[in-house]
């Protein structure tokens, strides 16, 4: 049996910890998207993360063009915008408005729209991994035993930086505020001259805009393929629910939780174990504690 020395589980421990809260960043970003679509106006949007990878296949073009991919990713997100508009309208006219949108015929709809969108991309750029070329792309930052590369650094800005202007945006203007009150009680925003489903539109846009942010951090990680949007559904919906639904502090937190565990388990267990980590924490969340760590009362 060989015998790892102490200092080198010390090193690996202290990367894994590291990576772990780096890698957060990019769960962060991925799941911020469900926190208002699924946390807030409860449409299971499944097909986010399908929208996240085609936001990667977006930064992917840009940077064919020369340029960097989180640019990229900037420029695309009012397209998103208009597109997450277009389908919750979509969705409005054959279901919420009808009086039918319940969350068993919101996950149907939105699981057609993925795969319709995943069989897209495959006839579109085919099955080949796709990567980005960036000045920061392979470089790494050691401070001490700590190595944390770029790769990891620029999506946890990203996921950092969407998130406190998202929590400022939800708590600090009109629109914002209108949307976590569409959330608790349509009626009270007609008593004050509000359509309902017109803020739930764009309260759905801004959702589908963070997906083209995502997808730059998704690209910037590692490369991607037409399938890799399968591989953060489970992911996402478990820091949506650990987070407490609804809640950007708690996605934040509950994407760092993920992103660490998992980090442990690919360092010390094995990489074929880490899927089951988000699953496992889905589980115990609603079996110890349903409303999760930032849980709003409804």
């Amino acid at each position: 049996m060989i015998k790892v020395p102490s200092l080198m589980i010390v090193e690996l421990g202290a990367n894994a910890v590291v990576t772990g809260l780096l890698l957060g960043g990019l769960y962060a970003v991925a799941s911020l998207g469900l926190t208002i679509a699924f946390g807030l106006l409860q449409i299971p949007n499944v097909a986010h993360p399908t929208f996240m990878v085609l936001g990667a296949y977006c930064a992917y073009f840009g940077n064919l063009l020369g340029v960097d991919p989180v640019i990229a990713s900037i420029i695309f997100a009012p397209v998103f915008y208009l597109v997450g508009m277009i389908f919750y309208q979509a969705y409005f006219v054959c279901f919420e408005r009808r009086g039918r949108g319940n969350t068993l015929q919101g996950f149907t709809f939105f699981f057609g729209v993925a795969m319709v969108l995943e069989v897209a991309l495959i006839l579109a750029v085919g099955v080949d991994m796709r990567s980005v070329d960036a000045a920061y792309i392979g470089k790494s930052l050691t401070i001490g035993i700590i190595t944390m590369p770029y790769r990891f650094i620029i999506p946890f800005i990203i996921g950092s930086v969407v998130g406190a202007a998202m929590w400022l945006f939800l708590t600090r203007t009109h629109m914002g505020l209108a949307i976590r009150a569409v959330a608790h009680d349509d009626n009270a925003l007609r008593i004050v001259a509000l359509n309902p489903a017109q803020v739930k539109r764009h309260a759905f846009g801004i959702a589908m805009m963070t997906a083209a942010l995502a997808g730059a951090a998704l690209i910037v990680v590692n490369p991607v393929d037409p399938f890799i949007g399968r591989e953060y559904i489970g992911r996402s919906f478990a820091i949506v629910v650990l987070a407490g639904m609804g809640s950007v502090p708690g996605t934040l937190v509950a994407a760092v939780i993920i992103g660490l565990l998992e980090s442990l388990v690919i360092t010390f267990v094995g990489a074929t174990w880490a899927p089951g980590v988000a699953f496992a924490v889905l589980l115990a969340t609603l079996a110890i504690r349903p409303s999760g760590i930032f849980g709003v009362s409804r």
